[in-house]
């Protein structure tokens, strides 16, 4: 017997009938909570929790909804009940349309406050000053390497390490009309210039490119001048009115962007964990000689190394300093014990947080 799409569209109803019950029934849930961590002190974002929850929607996917899709749908869900609770505050560098936002959404949904700041040290100092729950910085990128500014500040900050988020970037070239007829001249961040230099070279050789302070100044300014075109991410068209004349402009379609999120709370084992630290060695030759001393007392820690890398201090009384992730959460045996070793050969050490993996 053929079904009919009236038939299916009164199924589709019905359940969407049923999903709506349901969440009205976990918001409630949701509330209870809150008002037991209210009374005990509790914190409203757990992120181990959360990401414990993501990882199990993949588990029992029975399909045929991607296992991404599904793990968007649940983390809004978690943000909007979380959201029932209280609102957390979360800064970010930057303006709206720019990659921190959408790392932000990425990690903690959208059913927050988002706190625009002009520097990632004023991110920093939100979350230091209480104007913020948590803050999202970025770490490192596979065009351009580590951001120093943010390991300086993780070297001194009291606020630790709560989460990681590898955020793709897609660039997109836009204009007002969703033309180049008439454009003269490119604008982007000076980063996002160099991650577009090829394509840009092949396409508009004749275009002036024009550095700006971010992705969203230049849609601003695409906004204002018909002979201005900017490169940005898909987001800053929609918040400036402009219209996409191609995406992925970006030389590498790949491309991926870490951020990390720091708070004052320190997050529990979620299971999946990585932990980060800096060790400071006196100088260069004793760099070198600490490198392999390090990642020997890791390995017979049993502790897998995901990222090794030494750079001279820009800030504190060590010339040289060694920044490590490991895998595993601090309280894990493993990781206690290989912290151990190190502080016993390191001249300082400082665990900058030990948080779930990015999913």
């Amino acid at each position: 017997m053929t079904v009919t799409l009236d038939t299916l569209r009164e199924q589709i109803d019905a359940i969407d009938a049923h999903i709506l019950d349901l969440l009205s029934r976990r918001g409630r849930i949701a509330q209870a909570v809150g008002h037991v961590k209210a009374e005990s002190g509790a914190p409203v974002y757990r992120p181990e929790r959360e990401a414990r929850v993501l990882r199990g929607v993949v588990e029992r996917n029975p399909g045929p909804l991607h296992d991404r899709d599904l793990q968007t749908i649940f983390r809004e869900i978690m943000s909007s009940c979380r959201a029932l609770e209280r609102r957390l505050t979360v800064a970010y560098p930057g303006a709206a349309g720019t990659l921190g936002r959408q790392a932000l959404f990425q990690q903690f949904g959208s059913a927050v406050k988002s706190l625009p700041c002009a520097s990632v040290g004023d991110v920093f100092h939100a979350v230091e000053g209480g104007s913020a729950d948590y803050g999202v910085a970025p770490f490192e990128n596979q065009a351009e390497g580590v951001n120093m500014r943010t390991l300086d500040l993780l070297l001194v900050t009291p606020a630790v390490m709560t989460g990681e988020v590898w955020t793709p970037v897609h660039y997109g070239l836009m204009s007002g009309t969703g033309s180049m007829e008439g454009v003269s001249v490119v604008c982007a961040d000076a980063q996002t210039l160099r991650h577009c230099q090829a394509w840009l070279g092949l396409d508009y050789p004749d275009i002036e490119q024009r550095a700006v302070d971010s992705g969203a100044e230049a849609a601003m300014l695409a906004s204002w001048n018909p002979g201005v075109a900017a490169i940005a991410g898909a987001t800053s068209a929609e918040q400036y009115g402009l219209r996409i004349v191609r995406m992925q402009v970006q030389d590498d379609p790949c491309y991926l962007a870490r951020f990390v999120v720091i708070g004052d709370q320190a997050s529990g084992r979620s299971g999946v964990d990585r932990t980060s630290l800096v060790l400071a060695v006196p100088d260069q030759a004793d760099a070198v000689q600490s490198r392999l001393l390090f990642q020997s007392l890791l390995a017979r820690c049993g502790v897998p190394v995901t990222r090794f890398e030494t750079r001279p201090a820009r800030t504190g009384p060590w010339p040289y300093y060694v920044y490590i992730d490991i895998e595993g959460h601090a309280a894990d045996a493993p990781v206690r014990d290989a912290l151990g070793a190190l502080r016993r050969h390191a001249g300082f050490v400082k665990i900058l947080g030990s948080y779930p993996a990015s999913l």
